[in-house]
Parts: structure tokens; sequence; C-alpha cells
């Protein structure tokens, strides 16, 4: 079965979110949405999904590294700088890290990514071309 994460480049859409947790603590039953990433803007989409973050994540998925280091082993980069692609990656929620021993594992929940990228800008805001 494919695990689809949704990523959609506009603000956080919240709306609903208070009635739904309303009705959670109601004892409801509230079906899940679909699990869904926003992006503020294009730049930040483009930097968080740089070739080689996407690196990263496919070899996370095809691997199950048991730690950052042996990631960075599988993807033939210095530790360092995996680790600090890989906290960016954790800080926009699109992997977790996992406490393993003295290591940290990273775990990627989803086998696929699905982008909604506007080719016009947000209402009232111009995008600015680049000379």
């Amino acid at each position: 079965m494919t695990r689809t994460l949704h990523v959609q480049i506009k603000s956080a859409d919240r709306s609903g979110l208070e009635e739904r947790l309303e009705a959670i603590d109601a004892g409801e039953d509230v079906e899940p949405g679909e699990p869904t990433l926003s992006i503020e803007d294009l730049e930040t989409f483009g930097r968080v999904f740089r070739s080689t973050n996407l690196e990263l994540l496919e070899a996370i998925v095809a691997h199950e590294p048991e730690s950052i280091r042996k990631l960075a082993r599988l993807v033939d980069r210095n530790p360092p700088e995996v680790i600090d692609n890989v906290n960016e990656l954790a800080d926009y929620g699109l992997l977790e890290l996992e406490e393993n021993g003295s290591a940290k594992r990273p775990v990627v929940w989803y086998d696929e990514i699905d982008a909604d990228l506007p080719l016009t800008p947000p209402s009232g805001q111009e995008r600015k071309a680049n000379a």
C-alpha cells in the first residue's frame, strides 16, 4: 500500500481545527485527514526538496538505516553535512528521529510525495521575477 504525503505551497490551513479538536474531546469519531505539509513559499520548497535532501529521503525509505552515520555512508557524504540536512527535514516534519541506543535513527513513514505547485501567486501577492 502506498503511503503518500501531500505537500502544498501556502500557509498552514488551520480551518476546522478547533471543531475537530472539540469533536475528539467529546469522544466523537473523527475521520483522519490526509497527511499534508504546508510550505510557506516556493523558495523554501526548493530548499527543503533540493536533490541532496530527496536523496536522503529515498535512501531512508529504501534502506532503513539504523543511524545518521549509516545514512551518510549510504549516500557517500560527510556525516556533519547529513546531520544538518536530516535536522532540517525533521524540522519540517518530513522525517522523525528515533533514539536507537546512542544513535538517532531517521524514519520516514511515507513512500511517496505528492506536491501541489501553483503557477500563480496567492491572491494579493506578486511573485518577483529573477532578472
